[in-house]
């Protein structure tokens, strides 16, 4: 395999570069050259890395290059210089890191995050941060620093949030791994909306590093590429313990690369288009879906329909969640409240003034919902549903009006079929499984056993080899309308 050309290499996959980088057919330089070539070329119509460091990137290819920064060569998730994205919640050294806030419009971090240090330390070349909505709250990757972000398959949609930035960026070739965080579905929807694969790591998989919300499960850090090995080998370079966050434990002894060698089918999938009802999910999103989900049939599985509820959920997952976002606002509120958009006002004072009670309720219910899933498990692989309740919507929105007839009431209120699996600290990824009428990406979800990120990665391996879904990308970026507009 070799690939001589700019626009060859944006073609490949991460693992198909790595390869080359370890025979010596590719250099760190050639791909930084490429990754800087597209990102000039597609970005006046996508906006999903707005900042950019190729002078930094440069300097760390030739480093590498050079058979400096490479002392841990060889081991699991070893990148060997491939150009990425780290999303703009994230601290890069030296690089502008806004969190998508104007408080912090002009802030350069002299230190990298921990996840930041891993990546580099293992043959990352960090090249751009990736647009965020504001502070990574909303469906949609909009903030007042940057502007909106564009979704490549058309451009008058949105990519999704909060990891719009690094989805789009994937789906046009802009890079070859994306960097990304997720509380209720900021890796999973993203990714659906942009037909690549996202994955949400088991709670401390991956080190959180500086958050303030260390003993949180909510918020966690994760890969999105264009292949599910992309994923396994970016999941095998963030993963392990960290001394900066207590829930981290250490990487497997097998690689989630080398586990994929061996990948087995699952034997029985349990499928839900909209969690008995309770969650509205648009009609053809759910119909496509059910058909998608029978591809594992082919696989060997047995499919069928399960009768889970998120009946009396979406209340302690808003419990839960406004809690977080005390921990994470309520000080900054008292300072900068007129700088900071009014979903975050709101979901903070809700925390501020819900009374105790209701986190414990919140506590219990998430208990009981969690006690359900593990006995699905006992008969069940995988779980499968829908990537996003509703296909990507209007760029101009901060979320969707209505899904399925129902309307929304608040800005999380798309996201309760991925945020509900958030609840639970488990495995959980996106992948896609074709388009709708109009052209618009569509996506499963599937989630895993605890900790079963081996088993989730072979499934969803598997699903892409059997579907063929994960070739559509890279694209060029398209024009389009909004469907159902006038």
């Amino acid at each position: 395999m070799s690939a001589s050309t700019n626009r060859e290499l944006i073609g490949l996959s991460a693992t198909e570069v790595a390869a080359l980088l370890a025979t010596g057919d590719v250099s760190p330089l050639k791909l930084v050259e490429a990754a800087e070539a597209r990102i000039r070329e597609v970005e006046p119509s996508l906006n999903a890395l707005p900042t950019t460091c190729f002078e930094r990137a440069r300097e760390h290819a030739r480093a590498l290059m050079r058979g400096e920064r490479s002392e841990r060569r060889g081991q699991p998730g070893w990148l060997g210089g491939l150009p990425l994205a780290i999303k703009d919640l994230v601290d890069v050294a030296g690089v502008r890191t806004t969190y998508g806030s104007p408080i912090y419009r002009d802030h350069v971090p002299a230190e990298s995050h921990p996840v930041v240090r891993r990546i580099e330390s293992l043959g990352g070349i960090v090249i751009a941060k990736s647009n965020t909505p504001e502070f990574g709250a909303g469906g949609s990757t909009f903030n007042e620093v940057f502007g909106r972000t564009r979704n490549p398959w058309n451009t008058a949609l949105t990519p999704g949030g909060s990891t719009g930035g690094g989805a789009a960026a994937l789906a046009a070739g802009e890079i070859w791994l994306a960097h990304g965080t997720d509380h209720a579905g900021s890796v999973r929807r993203p990714a659906t909306y942009c037909s690549v694969i996202g994955l949400r790591p088991s709670a401390g998989r991956i080190t959180r590093g500086s958050s303030d919300n260390l003993f949180s499960a909510a918020s966690v850090q994760g890969p999105l590429a264009r292949t599910v090995p992309d994923v396994a080998l970016f999941l095998d370079t963030m993963t392990g313990l960290c001394p900066s966050d207590p829930l981290t434990f250490d990487a497997p002894a097998v690689s989630f690369t080398k586990s994929l060698e061996a990948a087995e089918p699952p034997r029985h999938i349990g499928f839900t288009p909209d969690f008995a009802g309770s969650i509205p999910v648009d009609r053809e999103t759910r119909e496509l879906c059910a058909v998608a989900a029978c591809a594992f049939e082919g696989l060997g599985a047995t499919v069928d329909e399960v009768d889970l509820s998120l009946e009396g959920l979406e209340e302690p997952f808003l419990a839960l969640r406004s809690q977080h976002f005390v921990v994470a606002h309520a000080t900054r509120l008292e300072t900068h409240r007129d700088q900071i958009k009014p979903d975050i006002v709101w979901n903070t004072e809700r925390g501020l003034n819900q009374p105790a009670e209701a986190l414990g309720a919140a506590e219990r219910a998430r208990a009981a919902f969690y006690r359900k899933i593990v006995a699905f498990f006992e008969t069940h692989d995988i779980l499968v549903t829908p990537g996003a309740s509703t296909p990507a919507f209007d760029v101009q929105l901060r979320m969707p009006p209505e899904i399925d007839g129902k309307t929304l009431e608040n800005y999380v209120g798309a996201s309760m079929i991925t945020g509900a699996i958030s609840m639970l600290g488990l495995p959980a990824m996106a992948v896609p499984c074709g388009f709708d009428q109009f052209g618009r990406p569509v996506g499963l979800q599937l989630v895993g056993r605890p900790r079963g990120e081996a088993a989730l990665l072979a499934a969803a391996h598997l699903f892409m080899q059997h579907t063929g879904w994960d070739r559509a990308v890279p694209i060029d970026p398209r024009d389009g309308t909004i469907p159902g507009a006038p």
